[in-house]
């Protein structure tokens, strides 16, 4: 148990610790100061209220009438400064933790996109749901650290401050209390803590896993229904689902043992205490109104020395979110967010030559599996193109991922333009959410370009009335479901008309066009000075290229002239 509380406080601050020493630490450290002094003047309250609860009472008991509404007089002054500030503590909480999830989130977000660690993740078994974490569980983790430090801290003070009126009341209440807390938190660590962790970090991960399924049916409606396989769907979400009920029925039954022993003993506290010293009060050596002070002292000890059994479920959900926070911060920075670990090696990687070449080159897939291109050697010159053909599966999409490298598992060298000088165009055109004029500005949002340049820009693809029917260049519709395959894949070439990169990787992206629009969005490249590397079928594309690069799907390789190449069917 000490070895995983060790490994639980490192991954905390692994994680908590960069925010207090970053350029917020100033606003952040003030703020948690602000709480600290918000949190005494609670205590003093909480102190100051107990002890007025007890006078009058020993004034009702005693029927003295002035000396119950001077404390009635006195309780109520001292609500007027305990509530603000009650409600300023939980404003500037919230606040702090608002903060620190913004900071810590834009860390994360900058990591995760950074490298294209949400590219070489993607799929990775180690790690499932990123979005989850970055939007769910770094605010659940800010919110809950400053929620379990205040707490912490306000129980010391509570401690300190109620032991002294307690121990000024009753020395056996206080020997009675240490020897009740420790107990009952020995025997909440020992019997409920590693199970509920365990089952609370599954079900995280389940509730993610069942959430990601329905926004797949959702974005990928159209193909489900095509193919029909509502059902398959179905049966899947069902799976998951059922696995998700499970483990929560492990958890409720976990949780309802251990609300026997949370109720049953904080119960046991609203009779002890009177029990401990009824003699006393009875014999007529303490007022009844001590009783009643030594019973509200009582319990807010015991809640402060008994913090972890209080709140010993959202610790065990805390420590699972730290857990699964933890993971996916390491796999961001350790090499396995570049691929699987297993593989063999690394292509070398330079960028900024002046052509792209590939020097005896071995692809294989990111877990070393199987080799897709075996020592290739290729120059492709500017104003040179490259085809590359073969049969389906043998490597040629993924030889165009490692060109740009997205791919790199393997040995070898690339030599690549820089990256603003070359642009992929996948089959799948990307359609990211927003306007008509980000769509075809996209990636380089920056870039001011006038109406006028990209209305002529889609007539340039055979897509001239698109605005029009659209609604204008500002108009934000769902395109990939508005615009047809064949619309899409022209709409991906008129961005890359726009930009005019050096190089163009085209990976059978016009596999949805006809063959005159083919040809005229080829030509355009092609008198735009933009040197082609396309995967294709059509031996219409030999045309706009000089070399074909042929690959047998077991590793070998053939390269060719395209002139006279001829494909077999």
């Amino acid at each position: 148990m000490k070895s995983v509380n060790r490994q639980l406080w490192q991954r905390f601050l692994d994680i908590a610790a960069p925010y207090w020493c970053s350029e917020e630490r100033w606003s952040a450290w003030g703020r948690l100061a602000l709480l600290l002094l918000l949190l005494l003047g609670q205590t003093a309250f909480a102190v100051l209220l107990n002890e007025q609860t007890g006078e009058f009472t020993s004034a009702l008991a005693a029927r003295d009438e002035h000396r119950f509404w001077q404390a009635i007089l006195l309780c109520l002054g001292l609500l007027v400064g305990a509530v603000p500030t009650y409600a300023c503590y939980y404003w500037v909480r919230d606040t702090l933790g608002n903060h620190w999830r913004r900071w810590l989130t834009q860390r994360f977000l900058l990591r995760y996109f950074g490298d294209r660690h949400y590219y070489s993740l993607n799929g990775l078994a180690a790690l499932d749901n990123p979005d989850q974490r970055i939007a769910e569980d770094i605010n659940t983790f800010t919110q809950r650290s400053l929620f379990f430090l205040l707490i912490l801290i306000g129980a010391t003070m509570q401690l300190t401050a109620f032991s002294q009126v307690l121990w000024g009341i009753s020395h056996t209440l206080v020997y009675f209390l240490v020897v009740y807390a420790i107990s009952g938190t020995v025997i909440t660590l020992r019997v409920y803590g590693k199970p509920l962790t365990g089952l609370n970090f599954r079900q995280l991960k389940r509730e993610a896993d069942l959430r990601y399924s329905l926004v797949r049916v959702r974005e990928k409606a159209e193909s489900i229904a095509l193919y029909r396989g509502e059902q398959q769907e179905l049966q899947q979400i069902r799976h998951r689902f059922g696995l998700a009920y499970d483990n929560f029925r492990q958890l409720i039954r976990g949780q309802f043992f251990l609300n026997l022993f949370q109720y049953g003993y904080s119960m046991l506290t609203l009779v002890l205490p009177s029990m401990l010293i009824a003699e006393r009060v009875l014999s007529g050596e303490l007022e009844v109104g001590m009783a009643v002070r030594a019973a509200g002292a009582f319990t807010a000890v015991l809640s402060a020395v008994s913090v972890v059994i209080d709140n010993f479920e959202s610790l065990s959900r805390f420590a699972a979110g730290i857990e699964r926070l933890d993971v996916f911060s390491h796999q961001l920075d350790g090499p396995a967010a570049a691929g699987d670990k297993r593989a063999a090696g690394r292509i070398e990687s330079i960028e900024g030559a002046p052509q792209l070449e590939l020097e005896r080159v071995t692809l294989q897939t990111p877990g070393a599996e199987r080799v897709l291109v075996r020592e290739l050697s290729l120059a492709v010159e500017p104003g040179q193109g490259l085809m590359v053909v073969g049969a389906s599966g043998c490597g040629k999409s993924s030889l165009l991922r490692a060109i740009v490298g997205l791919w790199d598992s393997g040995s070898g060298k690339i030599l690549r333009p820089h990256p603003d000088e070359i642009m992929f165009l996948p089959q799948q055109p990307y359609m990211l959410l927003g306007s008509l004029r980000s769509q075809l500005l996209y990636p380089r949002q920056e870039r001011q370009v006038g109406d006028q340049e990209l209305l002529a820009l889609l007539e340039r693809v055979n897509l001239p009335d698109l605005a029009e029917r659209s609604g204008g260049l500002d108009a934000e519709l769902d395109w990939e479901k508005t615009l047809s395959m064949g619309e899409q894949q022209r709409l991906a070439f008129a961005r890359l008309l726009l930009t005019q990169p050096r190089y163009a990787i085209l990976d059978e992206a016009t596999s949805a066009l006809d063959l005159a629009n083919e040809r005229w969005l080829y030509q355009q490249l092609m008198d735009g000075q933009t040197t082609l590397i396309s995967v294709g079928h059509r031996s219409t594309l030999l045309t706009y290229h000089s070399q074909v690069l042929e690959l047998d799907g077991n590793g070998g390789w053939q390269a060719h002239l395209a002139q006279g190449y001829r494909f077999e069917h």
